[in-house]
Order: C-alpha cells, then structure tokens, then sequence
C-alpha cells in the first residue's frame, strides 16, 4: 500500500472515530464539560484560609475590657458571634451540634487585671474535629488577642495576655480522625450511586432490560431487586470500615452506634436513589459513569467538607453544598464519632437526608418509567 493510500485510510479511519463522538453527545458532553468543573471546583475548594468562623463568648461578667476584646472579634472578617453565653457549660451543646468552633472565656476582672498589671488568662477552645481546620482558626484568634492587647492605652508591654488553648474533640490533632469519617462517605457513594447506575446502564445497554420487563416482576420490583445488593454491600462496608478505623487507626467513637448505623443506612438509600436517576438519563454504562463520576464523586470530595472547609469556599458554592448528600452525612459521622452527639443535636442533618431521599425516589421512579416506556 502506497504512503497516499494509508494516508487516505488514517484520514477515513480518524473521520469515522470524530463521528462516532460527535454522535454521542450526550458523553461528549459530559467530557467537555467535568474538565471545566475540575478546574473550577478544585480552583476555588483548595484552599487553606477559613472564613466565616462561628465564634461563641463565655462573659460572666462583662466590662469595658471585655466589651473591647469582643468588639475586636466582631471587628475582623474572619469571625461571626453566633452566641454569647454566661458559663463554659452553655457551650457543650453549641460543639456538639456544630452552631460553634471557637469559643473565648474571658474572666472575671478583665478590667481590673488589666489596670493592676496582674496576668489576665483568656482561654480559647476550639472545635479540632477538623484538625488543620482547627489549628488555623486557632492561630487566627490568637492574632486578634495579640491586636487586641498592642492596641491597649498606656499598657503596651505591661500586660500580660495568658491565652490557655483547649482543643475539643480531637486534642492530639490527629489527621486521621478527620479523613476516616469523609472516607465512609466516599465508600457509600461509590458503593450505592455509582454501581447501582452502571449496573442498571449496563442492563439496558445489552438489552436485557427488556425482557426483565416482559417478566411478571413489576418495574419497582426490578429496580428494587437490582439495588438491595449493594445496600447491603453498602452496609457491610460500614462496618468494615468501623472495624478498620477501631483496630488500624485508633480512632475514638463517642456516640451511638446504632444511631451511625441507622444515618448510614439512610445516606446510602439516597445514593441508591441517585444511581437510578443517573442509570434513567443515560443511555450507556460509560455515560452513566462519567456522569455519577460528576455528579457524585467530584461534589462528595470537594463540597462536602472532606478535606476543606465549606466556610471557605466561595458564596455560590457554599449554597451548592446544601444539595450534596455527603456534606449532611460526615457532619453526622463526625458528630457521632468524635462527639458523642445524638439525635437532639444532629435531627436537621438527617431531616436533610431524609427529605434528598424522598426527592431523589420520585424523580428516579419518574424519570425510569418515561424511559422504559
């Protein structure tokens, strides 16, 4: 064969493949646009700054010291005062819900200590479930205290500001106990989302769709069958993983299990509900796993808190966040693990989750029966 006519062929082979694409749009879509959303969400969610910190005050006693120490906290970009309290026991369940993650004590006499020149303890607690999290809105509230004291009249250098620092939850600072919990989340979405889509993508790609619906098995009847396996692959991976986070990795567990059981459960039905979606607006495995690649995956790793901090995102995307299932779930895995909180303080995330799962089922069974019909 001539250098022309292998040419000519390359050209005609290259031609037929661009084609092949280009008739697909649906996944030429999809490839299109998941490199713009990577470079999007991992340009804005990669960062280490922490913005919006909620900030809570124990001031027994309040005076003009105390007044001007809490107004240089409101003062700054970086804290917003969500409570101020009387005792330090006021803040045990504003943690553990997650309404706090900086609290200042101050004492009683700030004034007088400070215009006797004795040492005035300020003590900073903070929120270390999230360990890099936790060490930087440390280091942000010791500069305010440091401003703070610069900026005092006729007392530069006389005073002496002992800040005490108490990390809650996590008081070694272990990285560990921030990874382990977002990494059952990621488990379950692969488990429940992705696999349930491919599988019922593969299905109607091979055409066997069809002749389970020429069976006398209802449509709910077939998607139910299809998806019970891995709920309760889902569910033995939990356990794995508890097993594995106990025994490897030492992390503590303060709360129920019975409660972590039951919310993994339930985040895992709102995963199996995602899947069947995805698997219903798809018309081949690769699509359908592009696209819970997409829609799953890149939000549950980025928008979720897994790894950074929501409050540092942009304001967009922060809204987005609310629609992704995993931020609800490692809020409650964590509080569970390494708060010991309950349902009186985790109720709206599992409200959240339960209301995605109602949604996502009546979109799912809406969007297979149009298409099977």
């Amino acid at each position: 064969m001539r250098v022309r006519d292998r040419l000519q062929a390359l050209r005609a082979f290259v031609t037929k493949e661009a084609r092949h694409i280009l008739r697909d749009r649906q996944t030429l879509t999809i490839l299109l646009l998941m490199p713009l959303a990577q470079v999007v969400l991992f340009g804005f969610a990669i960062r280490t700054d922490v913005n919006e910190i909620r900030f809570a005050v124990v001031d027994p006693a309040p005076d003009a010291a105390s007044l001007g120490l809490r107004a240089r906290f409101a003062g700054t970009d970086r804290f917003r005062t969500v409570a101020t309290v009387p005792t330090v026991a006021a803040l045990e369940p504003l943690f553990r819900r997650g309404d706090v993650e900086v609290a200042l004590v101050v004492p009683r006499g700030l004034g007088d200590a400070l215009r006797d020149g004795t040492p005035a303890r300020l003590q900073l607690i903070t929120d270390a479930s999230n360990p890099n999290t936790g060490t930087t809105m440390q280091t942000y509230a010791g500069a305010v205290i440091q401003q703070w004291q610069a900026g005092l009249p006729g007392t530069r250098g006389a005073v002496r500001i002992e800040p005490q620092v108490r990390m809650r939850f996590n008081p070694t600072l272990e990285s560990v106990n921030l990874f382990v919990p977002g990494l059952i989340a990621l488990v379950l979405t692969l488990v429940s989302a992705q696999m349930t889509a491919i599988s019922l993508s593969r299905e109607k790609e091979r055409g066997t769709m069809e002749i389970l619906l020429v069976s006398p098995l209802h449509p709910w009847q077939i998607i139910l069958g299809k998806v019970a396996p891995y709920l309760l692959l889902a569910f033995a991976n939990v356990v794995t993983a508890l097993v594995a986070a106990w025994l490897v990795f030492d992390v503590p567990f303060r709360g129920s299990l019975v409660l972590l059981l039951a919310a993994s459960t339930l985040y895992a039905l709102v995963g199996l509900a995602l899947g069947v979606f995805i698997a219903a607006v798809t018309d081949s495995q690769r699509a359908a796993m592009t696209g819970s690649m997409l829609g799953t995956m890149l939000p549950s790793t980025l928008l979720s808190g897994m790894i950074f901090p929501i409050a540092s995102l942009p304001l967009p995307l922060q809204v987005l966040s609310n629609i992704v299932p995993a931020r609800w779930f490692i809020v409650i895995v964590r509080g569970v693990m390494l708060k010991g909180a309950g349902v009186v303080h985790l109720w709206q995330e599992l409200a959240v989750l339960t209301l995605m799962l109602v949604v996502l089922l009546a979109v799912a069974t809406r969007s297979f029966k149009a298409r099977l019909a």
